[in-house]
């Protein structure tokens, strides 16, 4: 193996629970549904803009627009770097692995994640919000292969989504299912496979 690509929420970033108020998990709880929302799914896509996001949200939680503004920006404010992996990174990166993003993620988040210490030692990235493609579409895939030159068989994918990484897998990428509830046990196997 000689690239490996990370997913970036709840693989790369997460919100702490132990920090979020119990109102604030509640009202994004889909992000863990098997499949996101479509609407969600469109804002990661960059084809809704945050304020078309934010009147759906209004309406389908029964919420007043200023609550939604508030919990939207701690959605994102509270955005951190998940420690087993932000070490794990580092190690790879010294290990001379080359390292690169395949998230779905909207224009708000990523301009927010990529301003973190940790999105300094990825070399290249795609992003769902500005290809206008979502995983699994085969079209993030291609893009991220051909981009930058990436040979599947010495490719690694690392997603917390079952569904992503079998696209992954139809590609010949590698693939290693992340479970976001255990990320030091996660980081613990990859360390084994990789270091």
């Amino acid at each position: 193996m000689k690239n490996i690509v990370f997913d970036l929420g709840g693989v790369v970033f997460a919100r702490d629970p132990r920090k979020c108020p119990p109102e604030l998990l509640d009202f994004f709880s889909f992000v863990r549904d098997e499949r996101m929302p479509l609407f969600w799914e469109e804002y990661d896509r960059g084809t809704l803009t945050l304020d078309e996001v934010k009147r759906i949200l209004c309406r389908e939680k029964g919420c007043a627009p200023e609550v939604c503004d508030r919990y939207l920006e701690q959605a994102i404010g509270m955005q951190e770097a998940v420690p087993a992996t932000a070490r794990l990174i580092a190690d790879l990166e010294s290990a001379g692995y080359r390292l690169y993003v395949l998230s779905n993620m909207s224009r708000e988040f990523i301009d927010f994640l990529r301003r973190q210490p940790v999105y300094r030692h990825f070399i290249g990235e795609v992003v769902s919000c500005e290809e206008h493609a979502v995983k699994p579409e085969p079209a993030v895939y291609r893009t991220l292969l051909d981009r930058y030159a990436l040979r599947p068989e010495e490719t690694l994918f690392i997603d917390d989504r079952p569904a992503n990484l079998d696209a992954a897998a139809a590609f010949g990428i590698g693939t290693f299912l992340f479970r976001y509830r255990d990320p030091e046990g996660s980081c613990g196997e990859l360390r084994g496979l990789l270091l």
